[in-house]
């Protein structure tokens, strides 16, 4: 029973060490500038590691955005989205969400990187199981109170996060990403303040 736990404990440091480590090489240098060599260099691992726990570098860097995306939704407590203002929760969830893809690795890895390392599909179905949920939530709440219009919410929310994620995508690809942060948040509220029922 003991061996057996250590093994486990063994195992799940390894696939820690190996998260940290892709994590912090995408961010720095980008998924195509990053060899799988140097990955389990860094997290002190085989490379035979490696390819046990994520089947190579593309299956680390899928579960390193998968954990990245959990982080982002974790900024956005449902208790908020749900509670006694959620059309406020939803506006300021605009401006926190921007804040959010300001960050590096954000930016790298879960906005620039994603999309082309794993595809189109699977990218959005991955935003989709972490953020949709969460916004349709906010939207429904919204409906309910009576603070906006009494839209399809399922609909609502494939357009909302259609419009955060491009948003972010246009703030990280800027030259000028302060400016453009400015620019998405303002655009966004507008959007957002177009479906209140108090207009």
């Amino acid at each position: 029973m003991t061996s057996r736990m250590t093994q486990a404990e063994r195992r799940a440091s390894t696939r820690a060490a190996l998260l940290v480590a892709g994590r912090r090489l995408f961010a720095e240098r980008g998924y195509d500038d990053v060899a799988a060599e140097e990955i389990v260099t860094a997290a002190g691992v085989s490379r035979g590691a490696l390819y046990h726990h994520f089947d190579g570098k593309a299956g680390l860097f899928e579960a390193v955005f998968v954990e990245i995306e959990a982080e982002l939704v974790a900024n956005f407590p449902l208790e908020e989205l749900v509670g006694g203002d959620p059309f406020a929760a939803l506006r300021s969830g605009v401006s926190r969400f921007l804040d959010l893809s300001l960050q590096n690795e954000v930016q790298r890895i879960a906005l620039i990187d994603a999309p082309a390392v794993l595809g189109w599909t699977r990218w959005h179905q991955i935003e989709a199981d972490h953020g949709l949920g969460l916004i349709r939530a906010g939207l429904d709440a919204a409906v309910a109170a009576k603070q906006i219009k009494d839209l399809p919410t399922e609909d609502l929310a494939n357009a909302l996060l259609g419009s955060l994620t491009e948003s972010a995508l246009a703030v990280a690809r800027a030259e000028n990403r302060e400016a453009a942060h400015r620019r998405a948040e303002q655009v966004l509220v507008a959007l957002l303040d177009g479906l209140s029922t108090d207009r």
